[in-house]
């Protein structure tokens, strides 16, 4: 397969390796203390531990039973790629700041060519230690940096030789070999190859680096200098233009140049305070210039923002991060009010429950806003005519909202549970809904249709008795201890002409704290009133009425 080696020298390179990287997004990102017991789970396995768990004996890999096995108290966190290229977005920028060209491996990992910072820095090393220090600016302490021919193998030397104690670790031009020759083949698992499959290839069993590494292995190679002995027309023979690749890698021989990420343009906005701020209309006049020059920098690229990121820094270093929706696009105005609102949440007004979310217990130092989701803006044109009621419907609530404040207009939603107050949840206007119960799973025992048409979010007590004036309860097989002939309801007594029920809701029977088990009855008055009674531990709730 022509092409696939190359005589080209590699390329002096350095990558920075920042271990565990999704465990300090995750900390970074939200109020988690990195100190914890933490794994980040993918697929059931462990893509990443904090250096607590690995003490507790929790390793990449493993499973996620087995991970809770070894560290009980084990915090498990669903893998989040946006969150790890968010949280790392601005580490590259800080490095292209230092030493332009950066190449983005992947969140926690890039690449740049050493030869540039050398000659700024006056040396491989020094220029490693400058980007080093920089970080360090920014509390991410641990990050190591390997220099060497080519960005395999400098990522290699930035893993294996690199330490908490020696973050730099340097192979000496030419040494490419010497140094890759006793690691295990087992890292070439994640070489980004650069070869297409042909058809030959994907019929090979070994058409991945995965198999290739396994069959190494089968095979009795288990280093890479040993792989790097084999003759290279026996590499090609069997294992086609992708062996060639690996086999190149693993003598040292890595032609890949460095390919420098074209910076994204910069669409956030930040206000800084000195000195702080205490009172929020102050933030929020502040901020009307940086929000209309947000706005205008998306039009002038003819997008909108339709998910807005507002991150406030307190002067005590606290932070407070939310991502605000919009019903159709942001304008200035409103993400003034975001500002302000966020900022009523944090001081403890009421407010809705913001994703990421911390209070912030000074004044505001710093405020920044950003695009979390953009829309074409031809989409959100108007039309000839105007949207017609909708649009008015719109600008009428959005200015209630405006002047009430974040939750002064509330839009209901459906969601899970067996109780019917807890199915009510009120989002405010723009959010979107976010369900701490999901309306589509199983909840047995809760209430089929038709529904309640009014639902009291604080159940209001009765009275039920029996004809001879005796009280009515429902013993642990479900047996109802009399009729029921009456219940008091509002100082009103109410004869029941029909009854039907009990029906048992039985929640957390493992709980011995958290149970709960009560039973429904359906009854009709002399009126002709429908209600929904529950008996709990004898005592009885009027949880809905029938319209």
């Amino acid at each position: 397969m022509s092409g696939v080696t190359s005589t080209q020298a590699p390329t002096r390179s350095l990558v920075l390796w920042f271990p565990d990287w999704p465990i300090t997004a995750l900390t970074r990102g939200t109020a988690l203390d990195e100190s914890r017991t933490i794994a980040v789970i993918d697929k059931g396995a462990v893509v990443a531990c904090s250096a607590a768990a690995r003490a507790s004996g929790v390793r990449r890999g493993q499973r996620r039973r087995d991970a809770q096995a070894r560290a009980p108290g084990l915090k498990v966190v669903a893998a989040d790629v946006s969150r790890d290229q968010r949280v790392f977005s601005p580490v590259v920028s800080r490095i292209e700041a230092l030493a332009p060209g950066v190449q983005l491996v992947r969140p926690g990992l890039c690449a740049l060519r050493a030869r540039g910072p050398a000659r700024y820095y006056g040396g491989e090393i020094e220029a490693a230690r400058a980007l080093l220090a920089s970080l360090r600016e920014i509390g991410l302490t641990d990050v190591r940096a390997g220099i060497a021919d080519g960005p395999f193998t400098a990522e290699q030397a930035a893993k294996a030789g690199a330490s908490p104690g020696d973050p730099v670790f340097t192979v000496p031009a030419g040494g490419a070999a010497g140094f890759l020759a006793p690691l295990s083949v087992a890292v070439l698992d994640a070489a980004s190859l650069g070869v297409p499959q042909t058809s030959t290839q994907t019929k090979s069993p070994a058409n991945s680096s995965a198999d290739l590494v396994g069959l190494l292995a089968r095979l009795g190679v288990q280093t890479l200098g040993a792989f790097a002995a084999m003759p290279e027309e026996r590499v090609r023979e069997r294992f086609g233009g992708r062996g060639i690749r690996l086999h190149s890698l693993a003598g040292g021989l890595d032609s890949r140049p460095v390919q420098p990420r074209t910076p994204p343009p910069e669409l956030h906005r930040e206000v800084a305070f000195e000195p702080p701020l205490e009172i929020a209309d102050q933030v929020a006049f502040a901020m009307r210039v940086a929000a209309e020059e947000f706005i205008d920098g998306l039009g002038a690229r003819d997008l909108v923002c339709t998910e807005l990121r507002v991150q406030l820094v307190g002067d005590r270093g606290e932070q407070s991060e939310r991502v605000w929706l919009h019903p159709a696009s942001f304008d200035a105005a409103a993400v003034v009010d975001r500002v302000r609102w966020q900022l009523g949440e944090d001081s403890g007004e009421p407010g809705g429950g913001g994703r990421e979310k911390a209070p912030l217990k000074s004044g505001v130092t710093l405020v920044r806003i950003s695009p979390e989701a953009v829309d074409a803006a031809s989409h959100h044109r108007p039309a000839i005519f105007g949207s017609g009621p909708e649009e008015r419907v719109h600008h009428a609530l959005s200015r209630v909202q405006a002047m009430l404040g974040h939750r002064g207009v509330l839009t209901p939603a459906i969601g899970g549970g067996r109780w019917l107050a807890e199915r009510q949840v009120l989002v405010p206007w723009g959010d979107r809904a976010v369900l701490a119960k999901e309306r589509a799973r199983p909840w047995p025992g809760s209430l089929p249709d038709p529904l309640p048409s009014v639902v009291y979010s604080e159940p209001p007590p009765v009275e039920v008795l029996s004809l001879g004036g005796y009280a009515v309860d429902v013993d642990e097989r479900g047996a109802v201890s009399a009729v029921p002939a009456q219940f008091t309801e509002d100082g009103r007594t109410r004869a029941i002409e029909e009854w039907a029920g009990p029906w048992p809701v039985i929640e957390r029977g493992w709980d011995a704290a958290r149970s709960r088990r009560a039973h429904r009855f359906q009854v009709v008055d002399a009126e002709g009133q429908a209600w929904l009674l529950v008996c709990e531990a004898g005592s009885w709730l009027v949880e809905g009425r029938y319209d």
